[in-house]
């Protein structure tokens, strides 16, 4: 899915400006879909308003600087349903985390031991976020089926580093003082 798409995905719900959407992407509903930046927001936004996908207006209020708020027309709606139909691409998962768990041997132990913690205590922290989305919007039925998926991953990335940590940290590198004891 592309950042168009992204785009219209939002807007076909509630109209936006530019920064709602790149809010979205980053802490909201969105965010577990696609990434994106205002770098490719804007000009995507740009795109889609020359080809008639989306209209803007500008909304003036006092004290703050003017908002350029987009809405997306029945051509808009029309090609974002047509993007849904073509064949999906690829899911990516990125994680900081495995590639630091994949060089975990050369670590300390007790670095190893914190950075799982930590990671266990965000785990925690965004299945919250997607219970607390639940109870503050009107969820349709598949809202509720993606934030079930989303449960449910997570619960299975908490389940395996709960299960095997200790691995993990066993390959770390012990205290110096350790390494002369073992």
């Amino acid at each position: 899915m592309n950042v168009r798409t992204l785009c219209l995905s939002i807007l076909y719900e509630k109209e936006a400006s530019g920064y709602d959407i790149r809010r979205m992407c980053v802490e909201g509903e969105f965010a577990y879909f696609v990434e994106a930046s205002y770098g490719s927001i804007y000009p995507a936004l740009a795109r889609l308003e020359e080809d008639g996908q989306v209209t803007s207006r500008v909304e003036q209020h006092s004290g703050k600087p003017a908002r350029k708020v987009y809405t997306i027309t029945e051509a808009g709606r029309a090609a974002f349903a047509e993007e849904l139909a073509e064949p999906l691409g690829e899911d990516m998962f990125r994680s900081p985390f495995l590639l630091f768990a994949r060089f975990a041997h050369i670590l300390p132990r007790e670095l190893v031991e914190k950075r799982c913690t930590e990671f266990l205590e965000r785990t925690a922290a965004r299945r919250h976020k997607l219970d607390e989305a639940v109870k503050a919007h009107d969820c349709s039925p598949a809202d509720l089926w993606v934030v079930d998926y989303g449960r449910t991953v997570l619960d299975v990335a908490e389940r395996h580093l709960r299960t095997h940590m200790h691995d993990l940290i066993a390959m770390a590198r012990p205290k110096p003082h350790q390494e002369a004891a073992e």
